[in-house]
């Protein structure tokens, strides 16, 4: 499980680290994805596949359903682990998610999240503002689709 975040530098040939407590559960090959929100999403490449599944439960018939697959399919690239701990990040890429010097990698459960650093401070600014209104909002539309909602609570028990 990828769980904190940690600031690294990329270098001049476009590469950043990965943190090391990251890397086992990673491994050497890796699917580099563009993410929502201006960031980009890095995978194990053999869990990429159930990432899509899980994503794509519809139709290919269906046009919301094939414009998220494309944009998860075809900007995506595999890519390998280098021994020194290092992901190459294609210019385009970069270039999504605006990174050019401090990037911070962040654990996201399942995947890795590439963010610009002050983009990422913008984006905790939000979390932190809105996190406690949306866990609410989820556990009420749980309790009334009959869900159990667990694992759904605020600090306050609501």
């Amino acid at each position: 499980m990828f769980l904190g975040e940690y600031e690294h530098t990329l270098d001049r040939v476009g590469r950043v680290s990965v943190p090391a407590r990251f890397r086992i559960e990673l491994g050497e090959k890796v699917v580099i994805s563009r993410g929502f929100e201006g960031c980009l999403y890095v995978h194990p490449a053999d869990s990429y596949r159930e990432f899509l599944a899980d994503v794509l439960e519809g139709s290919d018939f269906d046009p919301k359903y094939a414009k998220v697959r494309r944009f998860f399919a075809t900007r995506a690239v595999e890519s390998n682990v280098d021994k020194s701990g290092r992901v190459n990040l294609p210019q385009a890429y970069r270039d999504h998610a605006g990174l050019a010097g401090k990037v911070v990698v962040a654990g996201n459960v399942d995947r890795i999240e590439l963010w610009d650093a002050d983009r990422w401070a913008e984006m905790c600014a939000v979390i932190d503002a809105e996190a406690e209104g949306l866990a609410q909002e989820i556990a009420r539309e749980r309790h009334q689709s009959g869900a159990s909602g667990a694992g759904v609570t605020t600090p306050s028990g609501r």
